[in-house]
């Protein structure tokens, strides 16, 4: 077997756990992932030399791990993606790789139908060159109650002229959007967005629970239509808990009609995991009901990412950052994330969730959402050669994305 470079440590992926694993890839393709025991012309020396022909030995005790995927980000580095700057969303998207984040949408928030268009056209470029997988709308058809931080005075009913008009700045670029489901229009929204295989997510909603299930339900079936050939399967549940009512026992709302459907693994529920927006409980709550394969890890991560507390900006909304904690100023909202996808998956492990569940729900999950299964979020001969290395701390040693080192062994 001819290959490029051979990892040797402890394999974790959702569809495995080797103790003592190789991992061999040669021009950005994986060919070999499994136990070491398994790999053709091991030898008892070892592996290859450290440098670009990375080794990791059997005796350093570390981690191999697919690319993060992350379906729910706004930016990171000082750089938000609704600011509608190319070199901004760039710089983001190249941090966010280099903390293991190989795989991602880039998210925007409410914006005016010109700025829309403006941050899609960008980011259609970035999706073109490989940086992202596509984008996300949150917005602008949310519930102004539950608006979360988007700002209240740009949002709207569902628009289907608006909606036409995004769809050509996007171009194919646009994997999924979040609605409140309540809206009137939203069912129309739903079947517009599925007969292109765009994922409609529940989110932003104060929907009772009967309007809930039928956005799921009719999103579910949208997009196991015959016209869609994304691979994009499941509808979303946009960061479940967050921005929406909470589960009361007479009024059980989105969350309860939410958590039916990923049980019965009708729809995929986001959690952001990060020690702030749940509570560790609840994570772990979710993990044991719905099970690791109906949930995607996400960030909501925004601009103050990978930078100190401070000020910054979400869309046209002021944001300041205090202990890692981002809230908008004049209404004190958690204003999205600051941790990183491989801090949430931290944070999902010390809440109480096995590693393998943790690390599916971070990869696996979020790549079979976007229709990507075949390319990225496992370990698998023929896929992308995404990695991320870790410590037994699950802190980060290095990163390959398509077999280029974007975060060397240290």
């Amino acid at each position: 077997m001819s290959t490029d470079v051979i990892l040797r440590g402890r394999i974790v992926t959702g569809s495995m756990d080797v103790p003592d694993g190789i991992m061999a890839f040669d021009g950005g393709v994986i060919t070999y992932a499994g136990p070491a025991s398994g790999f053709p012309g091991l030898g008892l020396g070892g592996t290859k030399g450290a440098g670009t022909e990375g080794t990791l030995p059997e005796a350093a005790g570390r981690i191999l791990m697919p690319g993060l995927v992350d379906v729910h980000c706004h930016g990171a580095l000082g750089s938000d993606f609704s600011e509608g700057s190319a070199e901004g969303a760039r710089s983001a998207a190249r941090y966010l790789h280099s903390r293991g984040t190989t795989t991602l949408l880039a998210s925007l928030v409410t914006g005016s139908p010109e700025n829309l268009v403006r941050n899609l056209t960008v980011l259609r470029d970035l999706a073109d060159d490989g940086l992202i997988a596509g984008s996300h709308l949150e917005g602008p058809f949310l519930a102004s109650g539950q608006c979360g931080a988007h700002d209240p005075t740009l949002l709207r009913g569902p628009d289907a002229g608006l909606l036409a008009h995004l769809f050509e700045a996007a171009g194919s670029s646009l994997a999924s959007m979040t609605l409140a489901a309540e809206l009137p229009g939203a069912a129309a929204m739903v079947d517009m967005l599925t007969a292109r295989g765009i994922i409609p997510s529940l989110g932003h909603t104060a929907a009772d629970h009967g309007t809930a299930v039928s956005f799921l339900e009719q999103a579910a079936a949208g997009l196991a239509g015959p016209g869609n050939s994304t691979g994009r399967v499941r509808p979303t549940v946009t960061h479940l808990f967050n921005a929406m009512p909470s589960l009361h026992h007479r009024s059980p709302g989105p969350v309860a009609a939410s958590i039916s459907a990923a049980h019965a693994g009708n729809a995929v529920v986001e959690l952001i995991a990060d020690g702030v927006h749940l509570a560790p409980e609840t994570v772990k709550m979710v993990f044991e009901l719905v099970g690791a394969e109906n949930i995607a890890l996400v960030t909501d991560s925004m601009a103050a990412t990978g930078l100190q507390d401070g000020q910054y900006r979400l869309g046209t909304l002021a944001v300041t950052v205090n202990q890692g904690v981002a809230r908008v100023d004049n209404t004190g909202a958690i204003a999205g994330g600051t941790a990183t996808l491989l801090d949430v998956v931290r944070s999902t492990v010390a809440a109480g969730v096995p590693l393998q569940d943790a690390v599916r729900a971070a990869t696996a999950v979020p790549a079979s959402v976007l229709g990507l299964s075949s390319q990225v979020g496992d370990l698998h001969a023929g896929m992308r050669a995404d990695l991320v290395i870790v410590e037994r701390d699950l802190d980060l040693a290095g990163v390959l994305r398509g077999g280029e080192w974007v975060t060397p062994l240290g």
